[in-house]
């Protein structure tokens, strides 16, 4: 059950756990190609040595010359938007995985699945974005998007020889982030330091603040929504701080079935891999005794609106969970630059959202229309100081 796979995103958190655990699986498994967004390129190269693949496309061209003098003889080394399309429906892969951070991963996943190429995906932004299409896109093309997000692998794993009309609803667990207890106010005085200290996960710079005012989880449900072709009205929410239980579904007789593992996205990631196969684990075996106990609470929607405006977006329907995300996107630059506040970052999403009217979401254009609008909009109402 060998297969040849292409990383897109290779030097962020979940690209690199990628790299990691194909080589721990063995010959059967061969990265053929890498790619980045450009701003790693030394470690892009050392992860070209290390797998051995045959092409590198880093999406900034600007990095192009640089990354060439870097990676090793024989490597093919392309740039820009195309290159990765093309890199994503290259002929030598059986499949890809997708760790881009960002809505720019929407066109390399469309053309691999154009390609019948089944997707390992860990870019929730993709989903968001144009759920819809996409995930139509696979069923006509005759392949499966295979979710390597913690939460959406631990459904697809609890589905597993079961029927989806025998599930009353899905239930999503959050960590609740690094101010699950912090009163609102204080919420105002966050910094950006204080925000990337996760008390569990090692993310990303971006899905880190993401999860620090929950609107990952608001990212996640819509996500849930595309994956599983479910009503948000069938998917919930739960804090649970140790994230031990990575999801759960609900059975209509009452019966919950649940995915426990250590936190750590090598789990989800080697199941996308091996899926429908499972092989010897990579992470550390969890010992319940050691826990000792689980903990589980509501999430407080007053101090993290995220969930309300999600479900909002996917009520209004068509382009509006584009808006969603890219208003998302802004929002966290916007902090991260410190021109907005934490809970600012949910207050410019509820804004955008009121400016944009949602379109039919019947073409990829329409999407990308929408989603360019948006940011145009947030990027306004941050420069104006209308949202703090």
């Amino acid at each position: 059950m060998g297969k040849r796979i292409v990383i897109l995103g290779s030097t962020g958190s979940v690209g690199a756990a990628a790299v990691r655990v194909v080589r721990r699986l063995g010959p059967e498994f061969e990265v053929v190609g890498l790619a980045s967004g450009g701003g790693r390129p030394g470690l892009l190269a050392e992860q070209v040595a290390q797998c051995g693949c045959r092409t590198v496309v880093v999406a900034d061209p600007g990095r192009l010359a640089e990354l060439r003098a870097l990676v090793p003889a024989g490597c093919r080394v392309e740039a820009g938007p195309n290159a990765l399309c093309s890199l994503a429906a290259a002929s030598d892969a059986d499949m890809i995985l997708c760790a881009m951070p960002d809505a720019r991963a929407l066109d390399p996943v469309l053309a691999a699945v154009r390609a019948r190429k089944n997707v390992a995906l860990a870019t929730k932004e993709v989903l968001v974005m144009a759920g819809e299409l996409v995930m139509a896109e696979a069923g006509r093309c005759g392949v499966r998007i295979l979710p390597v997000d913690s939460e959406h692998s631990a459904i697809f794993q609890c589905l597993q020889g079961h029927r989806l009309r025998d599930v009353r609803r899905l239930i999503l667990t959050a960590s609740g982030g690094p101010f699950r207890k912090t009163p609102g106010q204080a919420l105002e005085r966050v910094t950006p330091e204080q925000a990337l200290a996760h008390p569990t996960w090692r993310m990303g710079v971006k899905v880190t603040v993401e999860s620090a005012c929950l609107l990952n989880k608001g990212l996640e449900l819509i996500e849930a929504c595309r994956l599983f072709s479910v009503p948000s009205s069938a998917v919930d929410v739960v804090v649970h701080p140790q994230s031990i239980v990575h999801s759960m579904i609900e059975f209509v007789d009452g019966g919950v079935l649940a995915q426990l593992g250590m936190p750590d996205m090598a789990m989800p990631i080697q199941y996308a891999l091996t899926w429908p196969e499972r092989r010897s684990g990579v992470v550390s075996r969890l010992d319940l005794v050691a826990l000792g106990r689980l903990e589980f609470e509501a999430l407080d929607e007053n101090r993290f609106p995220a969930l309300r405006l999600a479900r909002s977006a996917l009520e209004a329907g068509g382009t509006m969970t584009a808006v969603f995300n890219a208003a998302t996107e802004i929002g966290v630059e916007s902090f991260l630059a410190g021109k907005v506040t934490l809970p600012g970052i949910s207050r410019l999403v509820q804004a955008v959202m009121e400016r944009c009217v949602a379109e039919s979401a019947d073409s990829i254009r329409a999407v990308q229309a929408a989603d360019y609008n948006a940011r145009r909009v947030a990027r306004e109402l941050v420069a104006t100081g209308a949202v703090r």
